[in-house]
């Protein structure tokens, strides 16, 4: 068999050697930096393309020129830049290198963008001959660094805001708190007194009298008999008013209790409550009722659960406590009604009225004690008032879908 040997491989043809001649020349052509040198004058020695692009020129029209006169005679401001001033020059000029990224070149049009540039002297033999420049628009790279610094200014104005609205709420829920403690402790001292007052003295009275019958009755067997029967008739006075110091006494333990929790908001629900405290209400501070009561064709409004018709009422007791102490009204319009699955709840008075902001006070305890509870429950508590003019506070009330009957 015959084989045939390939004959020997040439390597393969080196590129013209005109083509590596000025490597210098490639380098500075092909990078997307402006880059020029400059002599002990300022006057450019050489330039490449991308550079002389950004500012507008030809390479060969900026040979020979002042480059700050050119490109660095003016600060962003527009106010002269003096070339004494010039971190540039200053390279050759003092052997200060420099890397600066907050000023402007100038463009051959008069427009100007902001660049990064760096100056490093040239030395030879010992000697500083001039300086070389590269530089880079950085447009795009300020435009972005101001997006995010304007970003974060309003990162840092929200939060600002929210930590200042998160502070007063705290503050606010702390006032209510302590001022919740007060009220529920002047209650406490409210009851205790009326439990001492009325119902310690009521037990007292009973107290004297059972043992003054006590006394009586062990000394009747020695009395004759008109004696005896005057003791009787004076005993039956005395059963009699210890009757009605006991009457007095359960009297007083009902309006105790009414007062902590009413009795007719267990028995007969929220809806009868209502009436009744209105009515109590109005007999008290002797002004006209119109009481409107809208919530259904058989007028039996929805079953609320017993946390949220506590609510209901002690808003209601609230608004009409506010009527009591501050509007001096004579008549007392009352609106209880249902509105697309809404309790919507309306006490009007025409009263002396108020300016809006003393409902939104610090100190508008009431106020605020009747928004938290309807806030609790996803509702609101909305305020309509004005000197002269009376007011209408109106609470809303989502009902919940089985209050609906669905």
């Amino acid at each position: 068999m015959r084989i045939d040997v390939p004959a020997r491989l040439e390597p393969p043809s080196a590129p013209p050697a005109e083509a590596w001649r000025d490597p210098l020349a490639l380098l500075l052509a092909s990078t997307g930096e402006g880059i020029y040198g400059v002599d002990l004058d300022g006057a450019c020695v050489f330039i490449n393309p991308a550079g002389a692009q950004l500012i507008g020129y030809a390479p060969g029209e900026l040979i020979g020129l002042n480059m700050h006169d050119i490109t660095h005679h003016a600060r962003a401001d527009g106010t002269p830049y003096p070339e004494q001033a010039c971190p540039i020059f200053n390279a050759f000029r003092q052997g200060l290198p420099c890397r600066i990224d907050s000023e402007v070149f100038w463009r051959r049009d008069g427009s100007s963008f902001p660049v990064e540039y760096s100056s490093h002297p040239i030395v030879e033999d010992g000697q500083v001959r001039g300086a070389v420049v590269t530089f880079v628009d950085i447009t795009e790279r300020k435009r972005a660094a101001d997006a995010l610094q304007r970003a974060k200014n309003e990162l840092e104005e929200r939060v600002g805001e929210r930590t200042l609205a998160l502070a007063t709420a705290l503050k606010q829920v702390r006032e209510l708190a302590a001022w919740s403690e007060t009220v529920r402790e002047d209650e406490r001292t409210r009851i205790a007194r009326e439990v001492h007052d009325e119902l310690g003295s009521l037990l007292v009275a009973l107290k004297m009298d059972v043992n003054w019958m006590d006394k009586r009755l062990s000394e009747q067997t020695r009395r004759s008999p008109e004696a005896a029967e005057d003791m009787r008739s004076r005993m039956r006075c005395k059963c009699q008013n210890m009757s009605r110091l006991i009457e007095n006494a359960v009297d007083n333990v009902g309006r105790i209790i009414t007062d902590l929790r009413p009795s007719i908001l267990d028995h007969q629900g929220l809806w009868a409550a209502l009436e009744w405290q209105a009515q109590e209400f109005v007999q008290s501070a002797e002004l006209a009722l119109d009481w409107c009561m809208a919530l259904g064709p058989e007028g039996d409004g929805p079953e609320l659960p017993e946390p949220m018709a506590m609510a209901v009422f002690r808003i209601f007791q609230e608004m009409l406590s506010n009527v009591g102490r501050h509007a001096r009204a004579r008549h007392l319009r009352v609106v209880i009604a249902v509105e697309a699955g809404e309790l919507v709840l309306v006490v009007q008075d025409d009263g002396i009225g108020a300016p809006a902001q003393a409902f939104e006070a610090a100190d508008a305890y009431g106020v605020m004690g009747m928004r938290e509870r309807a806030r609790h429950f996803g509702g609101r508590i909305d305020i309509a008032s004005a000197p002269g003019a009376g007011t209408q506070m109106r609470l809303r009330l989502r009902l919940p879908a089985q209050g609906l009957g669905q």
